[in-house]
Parts: structure tokens; C-alpha cells; sequence
């Protein structure tokens, strides 16, 4: 396993998660999981222009995730998945890629119809139920802005009981 840390962030690749994530946990790549931005290179060139010149990211469609996903996490080197919302993290639980792995909420901010569940996690009703299943398909589910910072699991912030 390389793939050291899933996450959930809208701004997928910023400082927070390439120094203050990155940094702390060796990532030597990144996967971007999201449809729109899998088939953009001008906005693939603006999310890595932060990274390290040679630390690659990768930037792929929720499909090509599922059918790559092997190949992905047995790179060389530590690597971190990142998704911009629930829905999509959900499709790759459903898929049963991250059976007994630990998935990190960290930037969802606030909206119109999201409810404040911590300072840097706001949800909607749908964003709990993709939680939920997310939890359901064997995966943890957790929240933590830094890895210093304290980790709270999905029991403390949404009612996972049916």
C-alpha cells in the first residue's frame, strides 16, 4: 500500500494539503480524482504548480480511478488521493478500493444548506448519507485539518446509527 492519505478537500491541491499534509507524511505523488479536471490540462498545469518539480500528480476520472487503482497504489513512493467532495470518495467505497482505509475530511467549507459540524467541515444532509456509505463499505472515516491537529471520527460528527 502507497497510498498513504485519502482526503476530501474542495481546494484538492493547496498548501495546506502539499505542506502541512505532504511534507509531514513524505508524499512522493498525488492522484486528483475528479471528472472535470481529468480532462483539463491549463487546470491540472494551476494545481501543480505548487508541488515540488519532481513530485507528479496525477489527474484522473472517478472510472479511471476504479480501473487504475492498483497501478496507482503500488507506486514507488508514498502517495495521497484526493477528492473535492463526498460523491466521488463514495463511488471509490462503492467500488470496494478502500476497504480498510481511513478517509480524511478536511476542507468543506461553508454554504447554503450545509450545516457547521467543525470549524473547516461543513455537510449537507446528502454529504452525510455519502459519509455514511462510505463508513458502511468498510472504510474509516475521520477528520483532521493537519495531522497534528485532533482526529475525530464520523461517530463524533454525524449520526451513523440507520
Amino acid at each position: 500500500m502507497t497510498l498513504v492519505l485519502f482526503r476530501i478537500d474542495e481546494r484538492l491541491l493547496h498548501g495546506q494539503v502539499i505542506v502541512g499534509w505532504g511534507m509531514r507524511l513524505g508524499i512522493d505523488y498525488y492522484v486528483v480524482v475528479d471528472d472535470e479536471l481529468a480532462t483539463s490540462e491549463w487546470e491540472q498545469d494551476i494545481y501543480s504548480a505548487g508541488l515540488a518539480e519532481k513530485t507528479p500528480a496525477f489527474f484522473v476520472s472517478a472510472v479511471e480511478a476504479v480501473e487504475r487503482f492498483r497501478e496507482l497504489d503500488s507506486r514507488k513512493g508514498r502517495g495521497a488521493l484526493l477528492t473535492r467532495g463526498t460523491a466521488v470518495m463514495k463511488r471509490l467505497a462503492a467500488a470496494g478500493v478502500l476497504v480498510d482505509r481511513r478517509v480524511n475530511l478536511g476542507g468543506l467549507h461553508a454554504t447554503e444548506g450545509r450545516r457547521r459540524v467543525l470549524t473547516y467541515v461543513h455537510l449537507n444532509p446528502g454529504e452525510e448519507e455519502d459519509l455514511k456509505a462510505i463508513h458502511g463499505a468498510s472504510a474509516g472515516v475521520t477528520a483532521r485539518d493537519l495531522p497534528a491537529g485532533r482526529e475525530l471520527f464520523i461517530e463524533d460528527l454525524v449520526d451513523v446509527v440507520e
